[in-house]
């Protein structure tokens, strides 16, 4: 079967397998700019070669005039700048957590993202949650209050993760636009406070130059605009083609990933007392795969 004869929700499916596997293996993409740059500067340099990235696809693509007619729709632009910052604070607290060993703290973040998405699917979308679902958020709940109390510290790096993926996967679902001229224009919308930001690092003798950094860290750096554009660009994809329900169900692939790169390669601390909050929720994510695997069963035996 060519691709031309896939379904639109088998194109999605592939995106977002496509999209999650990389993902999954950022934090060792990442590791060579660990103590070299920090987060704030490290999310400027991403913006940046992000944006130049994405200029040379639309370019390439012939896809200037969708570019163009985003500044004649003002609704669409105001969304667009929504989605722009929801995924700027998204890149900051994930720079930030995977160069100071918080890859643990980030990968619960997207254990949690899809039952986050859940909600939002059924708050805008009227997309029903089934009694396995609403338990399953219910112990993700549990699982966040064990960590934020037994546990004493308040998984800030998770939630913020989970808030910001969750807002800007909604916001890409409503805007009425293509994968790539959303992403350009993202990215576009975010140059000049990240070039303001770099001028002012540099102003104030703080900026870590490109030219400071060794081959494979500067290689990192720039191949940052394709290594986040073009992940972003499946997601946007898969986001506009499938729900958020099933959107989500293929998301912990990212997750489990990065999970185990934070335990066996990144040899991160993981305490009792933080497993017992982890197990609340891949509890919660286990009902809630297991809600959809008997809904889509039931809808099979039903034809």
């Amino acid at each position: 079967m060519s691709l031309e004869q896939l379904s639109s929700a088998q194109k999605g499916t592939l995106s977002a397998i496509a999209c999650y596997l990389i993902w999954g293996i950022f934090p060792l993409y990442w590791a060579p700019l660990k103590g070299l740059m920090p987060a704030d500067q490290l999310l400027a340099q991403r913006i940046v070669w992000s944006a130049l990235f994405s200029a040379l696809l639309i370019i390439g693509t012939g896809k200037l005039k969708n570019l163009y007619a985003v500044f004649g729709n003002p609704r669409l632009l105001f969304m667009l700048a929504g989605s722009a910052a929801s995924i700027s604070i998204n890149w900051l607290v994930y720079l930030w957590a995977v160069t100071n060993g918080h890859v643990l703290d980030a990968s619960l973040g997207y254990f949690i993202n899809p039952l986050f998405n859940v909600l939002l699917g059924r708050i805008f979308f009227s997309e029903r949650l089934n009694k396995p679902q609403m338990v399953a958020v219910a112990l993700v709940l549990v699982g966040i209050l064990w960590l934020a109390i037994p546990a004493g510290s308040i998984p800030w790096v998770a939630l913020l993760l989970t808030l910001s993926f969750g807002v800007y996967g909604l916001i890409r679902k409503l805007a009425p636009l293509d994968a790539l001229t959303g992403m350009a224009m993202e990215t576009l919308l975010m140059l000049p406070l990240a070039a303001i930001y770099l001028v002012y690092q540099g102003h104030l003798n703080k900026l870590v130059s490109l030219g400071d950094l060794s081959t494979l860290p500067l290689m990192v750096m720039i191949g940052s605009g394709a290594a986040t554009t073009i992940p972003l660009l499946f997601f946007a994809a898969a986001a506009r083609r499938i729900s958020l329900s099933n959107l989500g169900m293929i998301q912990y692939m990212s997750p489990t990933m990065q999970f185990l790169l934070g335990l066996l390669v990144f040899h991160e601390s993981f305490q009792l007392s933080r497993f017992i909050g982890y197990v609340w929720v891949w509890a919660g994510v286990a009902l809630y795969l297991f809600g959809i695997f008997t809904a889509q069963r039931a809808a099979r035996a039903a034809k």
